[in-house]
C-alpha cells in the first residue's frame, strides 16, 4: 500500500477514535449500587459511582414530614406496589437532594439502585430505559437541581417519560428530581395576563398551563421550605449533639450559643438544615480548639 495512504488512512482512524466512546465494562449492579449518565458525542454510556456519601435518614434533621412521604413512597415501590415520581422542590440548603443520597443508602441492600442525570442529557432517557428495563433491580433516575429557561426543549422529553407515552418508564423505574422551582420553569408577572374568568373560576392562560403541566406529571410533590427560627435552633441543638458525640466531647447549651447560632443563620442569609450543619461544625470545632489551647496552661500548675 502507498505509504502516503497508509499515513492518511491513520490519521483518519486516530480522529475517529477520539470521537468514538471508549470500551466500558458492564455495570455488576449487585455491586454498584449507583451511576452517573455520561454523554458523549455520538453516544452515552453508564459509568459506575465508586465513592458514595454515607449520610444516613438519621442525619436528616428537621425535615420528618418530608423524609417520612418520600421513604414510604420508595418502600411502595421495592416492594412492587403504585409508587410515584417525585417532585421535591423547595429553598436551597433543605435536604433535598442528600435525602435522595441517604434513601439509597437505607434501601440499596433491598435492590434499590440510583442513576443521576444532567438536565442536558435528558434525551437520553430512552436509552437509560432500556439498559436497564430488565434488570432484576429497583431503579430511581435522579436529576438533581433541575430547572428550565424559556426555549429548552429536553423537557418534553422528561413529559413524555411521566405520562406513560411512548417514552415512558419501565416498571422498575422510577425518577425523582429536585428543583428550587415549584414548576421546574422560570414564573414571570407576564404570565398572569392570559388569565379569564369562567363561570366565576380563575382559568389560567396557556403560558402558565404550559408550565403546570410538566410539575403535574409528578405524582408526589413534596415541598422544602426554610425553617422557623424556633424551628431552626431546634435542628442545630440536635446538629451540635450528635457533633459533639461523634468526637466524644460535652458541649453545653447556651444564650451564647443561640445568639451565635442565630447570627450565623443572618450572615448565611437563610435558616435550614445546611446553616444548622454548619454552624455545629463550627461551634463545635471551635469549642473543641478552644480547650485544647487551654490544656497545656493546665498541666503547668
Amino acid at each position: 500500500m502507498d505509504q502516503d495512504l497508509k499515513e492518511q488512512l491513520q490519521r483518519v482512524l486516530s480522529a475517529v477514535e477520539q470521537i468514538l466512546p471508549k470500551p466500558v465494562p458492564p455495570i455488576d449492579w449487585q455491586r454498584t449500587y449507583a451511576a452517573n449518565w455520561r454523554r458523549h458525542s455520538l453516544a452515552g454510556y453508564l459509568e459506575a459511582r465508586d465513592a458514595l456519601d454515607p449520610i444516613q435518614l438519621d442525619h436528616l434533621l428537621g425535615i420528618e414530614t418530608e423524609k417520612r412521604i418520600v421513604e414510604e413512597n420508595t418502600q411502595q415501590f421495592l416492594a412492587g406496589m403504585p409508587a410515584n415520581n417525585i417532585l421535591l422542590w423547595g429553598t436551597r440548603g433543605t435536604g433535598k437532594s442528600s435525602l435522595i443520597r441517604a434513601i439509597l443508602n437505607a434501601y440499596a441492600d433491598q435492590g434499590l439502585r440510583i442513576i443521576q442525570i444532567d438536565k442536558d442529557d435528558l434525551l437520553s432517557l430512552p436509552d437509560i430505559f432500556q439498559q436497564i428495563r430488565d434488570l432484576p433491580y429497583r431503579f430511581i433516575i435522579f436529576c438533581d437541581d433541575l430547572s428550565f429557561e424559556p426555549g429548552e426543549k429536553t423537557y418534553k422529553m422528561l413529559k413524555s417519560a411521566l405520562d406513560g407515552s411512548v417514552y415512558a418508564a419501565p416498571d422498575n423505574v422510577l425518577i425523582y428530581v429536585t428543583s428550587n422551582r415549584r414548576h421546574l420553569l422560570p414564573e414571570y408577572e407576564t404570565d398572569n395576563l392570559g388569565a379569564k374568568m369562567v363561570n366565576n373560576e380563575i382559568h389560567h392562560g396557556e403560558g402558565v398551563e404550559e408550565k403546570i403541566s410538566l410539575s403535574d406529571r409528578f405524582g408526589l410533590w413534596v415541598a422544602f421550605h426554610a425553617f422557623s427560627q424556633d424551628h431552626y435552633l431546634t435542628v442545630v441543638r440536635q446538629c451540635i449533639a450528635l457533633q459533639a458525640a461523634h468526637h466524644q466531647v460535652d458541649i453545653e447549651w447556651t444564650a451564647e450559643t443561640e445568639n451565635a447560632a442565630i447570627a450565623w443563620s443572618h450572615e448565611k442569609s437563610k435558616r435550614c438544615g445546611r446553616t444548622a450543619y454548619q454552624f455545629s461544625k463550627y461551634w463545635v470545632g471551635r469549642q473543641m480548639l478552644a480547650r485544647q489551647r487551654t490544656r497545656p496552661a493546665a498541666n503547668a500548675d
